[in-house]
């Protein structure tokens, strides 16, 4: 799916939308933001790249950072939880990674991604293994992160 697959359903269901994006670097949202109409439904995003800045600004939990890793399920959830307590929208996802060239680890290697969408209620987290470049990583990061909201929206998650 695109952004415009997005727009037209976020659209068609009268829902807003707000991002925490880390590794994409706010690349979704300017996926998002580059459809003409998309103020109609895209309220806003934090990139969050610095682990400071998921604490400060999205209220990350410290202790969440340093059992689990800023690339986890569990920092990941309290991200898309923190857009939508900020942008206080309908669907709320994020997004954080590792996209090289360095980084990564044997249980976290490049390509190693963790979305979550959340509609305040249910929150939905998967992880990602994509394979390629820095560039590669974070587009693919951005198209199965859209893919996940137009699946969760529709509610096939």
């Amino acid at each position: 799916m695109v952004a415009s697959d997005l727009q037209e359903l976020m659209l068609e269901k009268g829902l807003t939308l707000s991002l925490a994006e880390s590794c994409t670097g706010g690349m979704i949202s300017s996926s998002i933001t580059d459809r003409p109409g998309s103020s109609a439904y895209f309220i806003g995003s934090a990139i969050t790249y610095s682990n400071q800045s998921k604490i400060s600004i999205l209220g990350v939990r410290p202790e969440t950072i340093s059992e689990f890793g800023a690339v986890s399920s569990e920092t990941s959830v309290e991200m898309a939880l923190g857009a939508s307590r900020i942008f206080d929208t309908d669907i709320s996802a994020s997004v954080t990674g590792i996209a090289g060239p360095d980084g990564g680890s044997v249980s976290k290697p490049i390509g190693t991604v963790w979305m979550t969408v959340t509609d305040g209620s249910r929150c939905i987290s998967s992880v990602f293994h994509f394979d390629g470049n820095r560039d590669d990583i974070r587009t693919s990061s951005t198209n199965a992160l859209i893919d996940m909201i137009i699946d969760f929206v529709k509610g096939v998650l």
